[in-house]
């Protein structure tokens, strides 16, 4: 007798795409009136030549931006040490920009070796001047215990602190924050409304949490459609994990029109990034035909994918095709 194949259940859904993404990389943020764009080299090289007068007169700002130009290589040979020379120039003339983007090069031993404490010291000496990026980066330190004892109420007030200035990162992080309850209350209705303001600047992370609470009627009413319009979003940007449950919505008809080819467009994609889920659900669609052609040598080849990863479902319905021959050639033993 065959063996009987297992799919994700609707319940099975709910909890396993419970919100885990958080937005946790130190970014060497070259924001303010860094970065410019020229249309030519030409445009570029002369820019240094102006700014390295001004930086060799004592001049912060131009020293910050000599900095930024040897560390991206825009103008003048990429230079790693030569870019933290000049960021720390500008750092101790107080230039916030150059304190917190000296902070990065610590934090990842760019032009300079891998100190964790003197990231936190720059990142510190910015934050205190309301530069946003360093808050970002000084809740993520003290978050993850990095260069500094770790603390989750230090965290989520630097968070809070680049949030309130408009940090779509940090807008992300503190709903995370209130979501578990972690440095401060457990608020699922102050998670939504900074998940909200995160999202609505494109933040993809953020937009899934907004669609995985509003699929669930947690800290807002429950809204299907609405969660499907953010989990689109996240998709879009490359998302696995709202690829995934884009996938299953459109698999199962859940805020949106059943349509088993556009769940096995997205299931693929979340696939690919290595979603276990996604590889399962997508073996599951080439086992029984649904929204591709059937396809049982491509059916197990995602289930192992999936097996490979320890999902136990996957490895379940690997085990079938051995014992039935489905797909592979019939081995009890495997």
């Amino acid at each position: 007798m065959a063996g009987v194949i297992l799919m994700f259940s609707r319940s099975q859904f709910k909890s396993i795409v419970i919100a885990r993404i958080l937005f946790l990389c130190i970014v060497v943020s070259l924001q303010s009136v860094v970065g410019q764009e020229f249309g030519h080299a030409e445009d570029a090289e002369e820019a240094v030549r102006w700014y390295r007068m001004a930086a060799e007169q004592g001049d912060a700002a131009a020293q910050f931006q000599l900095g930024f130009c040897y560390q991206h290589g825009t103008g003048v040979p990429k230079d790693a040490e030569e870019a933290v020379r000049w960021y720390r120039m500008a750092a101790e003339q107080g230039d916030a920009d150059a304190q917190r983007n000296l902070g990065a090069c610590y934090s990842y031993g760019i032009g300079v070796q891998e100190d964790h404490r003197a990231a936190v010291r720059w990142f510190l000496i910015a934050a205190e001047q309301d530069d946003a990026e360093a808050q970002y980066n000084l809740g993520y330190c003290y978050q993850h215990g990095t260069g500094v004892l770790r603390d989750d109420r230090a965290a989520a007030r630097w968070y809070r602190k680049a949030a309130e200035q408009g940090s779509a990162k940090a807008q992300g992080n503190l709903g995370y924050f209130y979501y578990h309850g972690i440095g401060t209350r457990e608020d699922v209705e102050e998670a939504v409304r900074w998940y909200r303001m995160a999202a609505e600047q494109g933040l993809a992370g953020a937009q899934f949490n907004l669609g995985y609470c509003y699929y669930h009627g947690t800290g807002v009413q429950e809204d299907e459609r609405v969660a499907v319009r953010w989990y689109r979003m996240a998709a879009e940007q490359g998302l696995a994990g709202a690829q995934f449950n884009l996938g299953y919505c459109y698999s199962n008809g859940i805020g949106v029109q059943k349509d088993g080819e556009e769940a096995v467009r997205w299931y693929r994609m979340a696939a690919a990034q290595g979603s276990d889920e996604a590889q399962f659900n997508l073996g599951h669609c080439y086992y029984h035909g649904t929204g591709i052609q059937k396809d049982a040598e491509e059916a197990v080849r995602w289930y192992r994918m999936a097996a490979d990863q320890g999902l136990a479902r996957a490895q379940f319905n690997l085990g079938v095709c051995y014992a039935d021959g489905t797909g592979v050639q019939k081995d009890a033993e495997e």
